[in-house]
């Protein structure tokens, strides 16, 4: 068997393994040294390859694409400084569970640390935020190592997705000639195969004595809280809030939570929490005995608040395997098991607790005078707000779409204004690690299933990914994008640091005074800029029917969005002290 054979051979059962495993689309970044892999890829019958010029683009493409589908999609890179440019995308889905397989190509052992071009220390050069490394073989013509590649890619693939899913990295060292020969006969299994390692994993669930002991826990309270924070699975809405309602409890829902939009009964859903917790007179004056919360810490920064300024309060946190997510420092308590059956199991218990009744009226009518004030239209009606462009999005987005937020200001204004809707819409948003990098990339590779998705996000968040749009226009996704142009870091003006007015615009506001209509036409998007909130609503539907990129700039001044944030708290304030007589 000759080398190219050999070559052929062992990277083509590797890539079919992963098809036989459920891989079904790869992201591909062009360089030589990844060549037996992109074209075998490429090749391959039955897997989708897309190619992204840019590696740390191509990373959260294939970070949205995963996202969506929740399940694994590979990525592709050359050797060099290309592999690190995926590290962002990496930690983001380390610390936000999302399963990449990431495979590295590099300079076969005996062109390392020589001074040859494009060679850099890739051996486990993502640390501890790959679940597993391994540094593949070289290509060899014994048969057991066709086996080899089917187990280490079967492996890879389940590894990535079993537990907390997250990323694996796989480093392939590859020598020269590098093409393979695809006129070779028996090169894929067939649809048919089975997997090298078929897995079989159940659920975690509590024993019915730890439940009994659970429920005698909770029993002893009288005013407890069911909190949900992001998270993707749409079909923990129902049993959480299936659980409020046998309960008569309040769920406070983070907009990344998919509670606040479906089907599923939200009579408990108070998705105004954050604006009630902004005042500390009335977080003091609704204390709870517990909080049971499935999901990662929500957005929210009054709830963190909340809870550091009642440590007393038991807190009970949900974790589906294994984590410690719980930043506020408490002494929480951690459930391991899965979020779903705990909820039905809670709910089915023989013995329920009974609550005070008020408490759940006291949440109901707070959320409900919040709404009313924030919704409430004042000057809106003239000019534009960051807010209730929000509310406009919620309001114009199709059935069955997705959502997709930046961060800083706009999931925060997500978080106050997006109220609950029966539209099945998915939000999602890159919460891991709270970066700003490759927000329209993550986008597109969400939009990328065929699904409408809509990306709302500020002016220095769009003007760090804007190389994204390339595959817009490469695979005329559709993608509406709804871009808050405040010239600058918006969040920035909510900090104390605003108050450092000598430095404050050069090295927080940041002002881009970029004309955003250019990048619309560089990559054949369709711009629009409403001065109306008629505008804006037509400009949406407008985007909808469209295919292909939509940009909508929304230009906003970041002074009048402070003022009217805070307006908008200190008339909540004020009405809820009244209604808590304080």
């Amino acid at each position: 068997m000759s080398y190219t054979e050999a070559l052929t051979r062992y990277t083509a059962n590797f890539v079919d393994e992963l098809y036989h495993s459920g891989l079904r689309d790869v992201v591909v970044s062009p360089g030589s040294r990844s060549t037996p892999l992109a074209v075998t890829f490429a090749e391959h019958p039955h897997i989708k390859h897309w190619v992204n010029m840019d590696e740390r683009s191509a990373a959260y493409f294939a970070l949205g694409m995963a996202k969506q589908q929740n399940k694994p999609v590979a990525m592709v890179c050359t050797s060099g400084t290309a592999a690190a440019n995926y590290f962002p995308a990496i930690v983001e889905a380390y610390y936000s569970r999302v399963p990449l397989l990431v495979l590295t190509a590099d300079r076969p052992h005996e062109l390392r640390d020589v001074g040859a071009p494009q060679a850099i220390e890739q051996i486990e050069m993502f640390g501890k935020y790959a679940k597993w490394f391994q540094e593949m073989a070289l290509p060899e013509e014994a048969p057991g190592m066709l086996q080899y590649a089917r187990s280490k890619a079967a492996r890879a693939f389940h590894t990535a997705s079993e537990g907390n899913p997250g990323p694996v990295h796989l480093n392939f060292p590859f020598r020269e000639p590098l093409m393979p020969d695809f006129s070779l006969n028996n090169l894929w299994r067939g649809s048919n195969g089975k997997s090298h390692h078929p897995t079989f994993s159940g659920e975690k669930r509590l024993e019915p004595h730890q439940l009994d002991k659970l429920v005698e826990r909770l029993a002893m309270h009288q005013k407890g809280l069911l909190v949900c924070g992001p998270q993707f699975d749409p079909d923990l809405a129902e049993a959480v809030c299936d659980l409020a309602e046998k309960w008569k409890l309040p769920v406070l829902a983070d907009p990344l939570s998919q509670l606040r939009a479906g089907q599923h009964d939200k009579v408990n859903v108070m998705e105004s929490y954050d604006a009630i917790l902004k005042s500390k007179q009335v977080r003091d004056r609704i204390e709870p005995d517990f909080i049971i919360r499935f999901g990662a810490m929500p957005v929210s920064k009054p709830y963190l608040l909340f809870v550091k300024e009642h440590p007393d309060i038991e807190h009970f946190v949900v974790e589906p395997h294994q984590g410690y997510r719980e930043p506020a420092g408490t002494p929480a308590q951690f459930i391991y098991a899965d979020p779903i059956h705990l909820c039905q199991d809670l709910s089915l218990h023989g013995t329920a607790p009974s609550y005070n009744q008020q408490w759940l009226e006291t949440w109901r009518e707070m959320n409900k005078m919040a709404k009313a004030q924030l919704l409430e239209e004042k000057r809106e009606q003239f000019s534009l707000t960051e807010g209730h462009t929000v509310k406009q999005l919620a309001d114009a987005a199709p059935e069955q779409s997705t959502i997709y937020v930046g961060n800083s200001m706009p999931i925060r204004d997500m978080d106050t204004f997006f109220m609950s809707t029966p539209k099945s819409i998915r939000v999602l948003g890159n919460r891991g690690a709270n970066g700003i990098d490759g927000t329209t990339s993550s986008a597109l590779g969400a939009a990328s299933r065929g699904e409408k998705v809509t990306l709302l996000l500020g002016d220095v968040t769009f003007f760090h990914d804007l190389n994204g749009l390339m595959a817009a226009k490469q695979y005329h996704l559709n993608l509406t994008v709804v871009l808050i142009n405040n010239n600058g870091g918006g969040i920035f003006s909510f900090l104390p640091q605003a108050g450092q007015t000598s430095h404050f615009e050069t090295i927080f506001g940041t002002p881009l005074d970029i004309d955003f209509k250019h990048a619309s036409s560089l990559y054949e998007g369709k711009y629009t800029k409403p001065e109306t909130w008629s505008d804006l609503r037509q400009a949406l539907t407008d985007s909808y029917r469209y295919e292909g990129l939509s940009i909508i700039e929304v230009q906003t001044n970041r002074q009048e969005n402070v003022e009217w944030h805070r307006e908008k708290w200190k008339e909540i304030e004020h009405r809820l002290l009244d209604y808590l007589g304080g």
